[in-house]
């Protein structure tokens, strides 16, 4: 796991989405790209912003993409197909209502009700075997309520959790291609924000 070629970050497109709990896979992989001076430029055939970065001696190809979520798939397609890059070797990070915020998690495959990562499996002949990293916003309580809240900006406290979860996560994503998934994981999921 530690030939992580590609990092995507899920969210929206437009300003008017760009501060919404949605947009937390996004935020991570603009961290990463500001943490590693990699500057991320529109690019349409990946219909996204792309940028590489020298991340623990590894070269990376980040992208967010410029679709909305649930056709994520189109932009994650494109870049791993272009550059030949397999499936296990592709890093996506999302917005998880099942993780209060200040939790981020890795998982490695498994199905998800996350429709950016839905639409990824889609576009990827249905298979399934990425890392991701699971980015807590927390659950509005309600089914009926998940859309508002997802789509909806996180309270301050919420915010700084959440940052704190994304700068966590980033220097864990460091110690997997460092070292290996099983130390990344055993740091970022005993992480708990202040």
């Amino acid at each position: 796991m530690s030939d992580i070629q590609l990092i995507a970050g899920l969210g929206n497109p437009g300003p008017e989405y760009h501060n919404t709990r949605h947009n937390a896979g996004a935020w991570f992989v603009a961290a990463l790209a500001q943490r590693h001076n990699c500057q991320l430029k529109l690019d349409n055939k990946f219909y996204g912003y792309t940028g590489r970065a020298t991340i623990a001696g590894h070269d990376i190809r980040l992208l967010i993409p410029t679709t909305f979520m649930n056709r994520s798939g189109q932009a994650v397609s494109a870049m791993a197909n272009f550059y030949r890059i397999p499936v296990e070797n592709m890093l996506i990070a999302f917005d998880e209502l099942d993780l209060p915020p200040g939790i981020a998690k890795f998982k490695i495959g498994g199905s998800s009700s996350q429709n950016g990562i839905r639409d990824i499996v889609d576009k990827m002949a249905n298979n399934k075997d990425f890392l991701r990293l699971r980015i807590g916003i927390g659950h509005p309580g309600d089914k009926s309520r998940v859309t508002g809240h997802v789509l909806g900006k996180a309270s301050a406290d919420d915010q700084q959790r959440i940052d704190a979860a994304i700068d966590e996560a980033m220097r864990c994503t460091e110690i997997l291609l460092k070292n290996d998934l099983k130390k990344a994981m055993n740091r970022l999921h005993a992480f708990k924000p202040e």
